[in-house]
């Protein structure tokens, strides 16, 4: 099966969209003013030591003084002398640092406001698997990772790359992982960590060391296990910039690397574009004639089964069981490409045969094979509802691209034309009683204009026979359907 990337840079967004197959699977969205400095590493000078509050500012060239806590300087930097390594515990700052003193520090909180970025000297490097740790020869394992089976064998795994450079902690997605893919991560991190080091001692003070790597360099980094034929960047600069990023850290992807020059947008492949546009409908329409319902909502994902205009060829039970079968591959492939976490639940139209029950949780646990995320799948319940977890990896599509509705303000839903215009002359009539008016005119939305000079006209002329004055309506083209003012005159 082939699998391409195609990779789509513009100065404040960039977008990966991952093709197996010529369907769009997965797609990733990154935007400049939502990235943050956090993860960013270095090479700080010490411009002032706050006793008072146990903390020091770092100058790291950037506009305010970052924050630097008592607490937040570790053993094994170079903060701390070897003696006090022995029996760490936070002392006064005056005894850790010093005004004029360089520091490599890493970022972890993002300046807000007055206040500038937090830092701590305890610097780790993240891959998708692991978690560097400078300095440090032990391995660590996620408390997620529950079986102790795996514990062990991921420990014993990521133990052989443990040297005087560093150690790891075992993130909870390294669960399952091939000893390759995680061996993969931690040569990365190390080569990564030297080069850190290789910069500490030939860039100059208040300089960055390792920034946080921007999607497209994570998403190469975390595919360099996956059977990639072919990575397409329609940047020439964000084609230069990958390229010497694989050159540097994963020279396999370097000669699959290819700069895009096509008239046509490359997000126009594959229909890609309007994937993408798909993947925020309710319905998700199947070959048959069936579809899928999916709301997402803050508890949980649901997904809806229906057969619609599918019925079949031979009876009932075999129509619903196909539908079911056909719809496993879309439900999983929409987990994806939507990137749906958390708890979410299936309800497959019901099916009276076991037989079936069995043949359709089967089917799902296949197509979810596929999925990079870790899933887990807990059989059908009594009301006959799949319960599922997919791992929440980063937000959904729909929370990057999307807000809360400025109309129905996240109901979901909006009055219709009938209530609003009820709504109105019933506000007339109050204003009316509360002031002394000649008459009123009420700027309206234009479908609630014609419901007013048509089907409602006639509750309109008895207002005005009732109020004793005329109501003149003015349909507002800006108006959304809920929105209306009552203007005395």
């Amino acid at each position: 099966m082939s699998t391409e990337l195609l990779i789509n840079v513009t100065p404040s967004e960039t977008r990966v969209a991952m093709i197996e197959a010529g369907t769009l699977q997965e797609v990733h969205v990154e935007r400049e003013s939502k990235r943050g400095i956090v993860g960013n590493i270095y090479k700080g000078r010490v411009s002032r030591v706050l006793p008072g509050m146990q903390a020091a500012f770092v100058d790291i060239g950037l506009e305010k003084a970052a924050f630097l806590h008592a607490s937040d300087i570790v053993p094994h930097t170079e903060c701390v002398a070897e003696n006090e390594k022995q029996q760490f515990q936070v002392l006064d700052i005056s005894e850790l640092v010093r005004q004029g003193q360089d520091l490599v520090v890493q970022v972890v909180k993002d300046p807000l406001g007055t206040k500038g970025a937090r830092l701590t000297t305890d610097v780790t490097l993240p891959s998708r698997y692991l978690v560097f740790m400078p300095g440090a020869a032990h391995v660590g394992v996620s408390q997620r990772i529950e079986s102790e089976k795996e514990r062990d064998r991921l420990k014993k795994v990521v133990s052989h790359h443990c040297d005087d450079l560093g150690g790891f902690i075992i993130r909870t997605a390294a669960e399952g992982a091939t000893e390759d893919e995680v061996a993969q991560d931690a040569a990365f991190l190390k080569h990564l960590w030297r080069k850190v080091l290789e910069r500490r001692v030939k860039n100059k003070p208040k300089s960055m060391l390792y920034g946080e790597l921007g999607l497209a360099q994570r998403i190469l980094r975390d595919f360099v296990s996956t059977e990639l034929d072919c990575i397409q960047v329609d940047s020439r600069l964000g084609f230069e910039k990958l390229k010497e990023f694989t050159d540097e850290f994963v020279p396999e992807l370097s000669e699959k690397l290819e700069y895009y020059s096509g008239e046509q947008p490359i997000f126009d492949l594959f229909d890609t574009e309007s994937e993408i546009q798909r993947s925020l409908d309710r319905k998700v329409e199947l070959k048959s004639g069936g579809y899928l319902i999916i709301d997402q909502t803050e508890a949980m994902t649901t997904v809806d089964i229906n057969t619609g205009a599918f019925v079949g060829r031979r009876n009932l039970e075999e129509t619903i069981f196909n539908t079911n079968i056909e719809a496993t591959k879309a439900i999983a492939r929409q987990l994806r490409l939507r990137n749906l976490g958390g708890i979410i639940i299936i309800d497959f139209i019901d099916m009276a045969s076991e037989d079936h029950q069995r043949r359709v949780l089967l089917a799902l646990e296949q197509a979810l094979s596929y999925d990079r995320v870790k899933t887990n799948i807990n059989g059908f319940t009594q009301l006959g509802l799949i319960e599922m977890t997919r791992k929440r990896t980063r937000e959904s599509i729909e929370h990057v691209l999307c807000g809360t509705c400025p109309t129905c303000e996240g109901r979901g839903s909006v009055k219709t034309v009938e209530s609003v215009c009820y709504e109105i002359l019933r506000e007339i009539t109050r204003v009316n009683r509360a002031y002394d008016a000649d008459r009123f005119v009420v700027y309206v939305a234009p479908a609630v204009a014609d419901a007013l000079g048509g089907d409602e006209y006639h509750a309109l002329a008895e207002l005005e026979v009732f109020i004793g004055k005329q109501v003149k309506i003015k349909g507002e083209p800006l108006y959304v359907q809920e929105q209306f003012d009552v203007v005395m005159m």
